[in-house]
């Protein structure tokens, strides 16, 4: 796998949308499975997802400032008009920052967050746009469950009141969304560092891991990549982010992996069976 810092020259040139197949068996589709798609949005260091089944739609974080709009032209692409879930992981201002366009423009029918309140100007706004538009937020203190479509989720609730007085200690309070589409089961981890990786570390194994706190080398995240086995990675981040140790660890354990810096938008399609990639630019590493 070739290192993914020698990529970085193809942010800048134009390139045509490669498509991968990434087979995660020979084994044909379920008859009854439905198209699932995850767009993972290219917004810098930050994490903005939209995740749509047959009629079901989930957005998974919101970037910084701006980048709702982002989000908008995904959901008004698709004809989709409303929010089933919208999931905030944690509230730093690359993850929350957003929101507030999106529950400004759209039907956002329910909102998760973790139990805890932010300090970032973002959030703030976060809150009052909750209020203004009188939508249900369920701050999670245990584990919950909902199914949309042929999707069943999964979102796991910080175990901790506190993770200590750091900024970077909110990272631990992230909310971790396991989807399982049939065969292929997608984990998307937030920012979860240390000791958020250590109460997930029995999760299960996964198709496609959502790297943790935009690919920045963790203590423990070699044990948490070989507990979960994921079969490929996507990295939502910017290229002085992602860590060359990383880099390595995911090319060592031979990993095929996408990222927003080298890859820009990063669009991933399950059958049920199978996950096909298609990218702005490059393909896997």
């Amino acid at each position: 796998m070739p290192d993914l810092r020698k990529l970085a020259a193809l942010v800048a040139a134009p390139v045509i949308a490669a498509a991968s197949l990434f087979s995660c068996s020979n084994e044909k589709p379920p008859a009854d499975a439905k198209e699932f798609k995850v767009d993972f949005i290219d917004v810098g260091k930050a994490d903005a997802m939209v995740l749509q089944s047959e009629t079901g739609t989930v957005v998974i974080d919101c970037g910084e400032k701006g980048d709702g709009k982002k989000i908008a032209a995904i959901l008004d692409e698709s004809g989709r008009t409303s929010i089933d879930y919208l999931i905030i992981t944690h509230f730093d201002k690359d993850h929350v920052g957003g929101a507030a366009k999106v529950l400004n423009n759209y039907e956002v029918k329910n909102v998760l967050t973790p139990d805890y309140d932010g300090a970032a100007d973002e959030y703030a706004k976060f809150c009052k746009v909750l209020e203004e538009n009188g939508v249900p937020r369920t701050r999670l203190t245990s584990d919950m469950s909902f199914t949309l479509d042929d999707v069943d989720y999964t979102v796991y609730a910080p175990k901790k009141s506190s993770y200590g007085d750091n900024d970077s200690d909110e990272n631990d309070f992230s909310l971790v969304t396991k989807a399982v589409h049939h065969k292929n089961t997608l984990l998307f981890t937030g920012d979860a560092m240390e000791e958020r990786l250590d109460e997930i570390m029995d999760i299960g194994k996964c198709t496609l891991l959502k790297m943790p706190y935009h690919g920045r080398k963790l203590d423990n995240l070699g044990d948490f990549l070989k507990a979960t086995s994921p079969k490929c990675a996507v990295v939502c981040t910017d290229s002085s982010t992602f860590s060359g140790k990383v880099q390595d660890m995911l090319s060592d354990m031979k990993i095929p992996t996408y990222s927003t810096c080298f890859n820009g938008n990063i669009t991933a399609v399950s059958n049920g069976a199978s996950i096909e990639f298609t990218t702005e630019k490059g393909g896997a590493a």
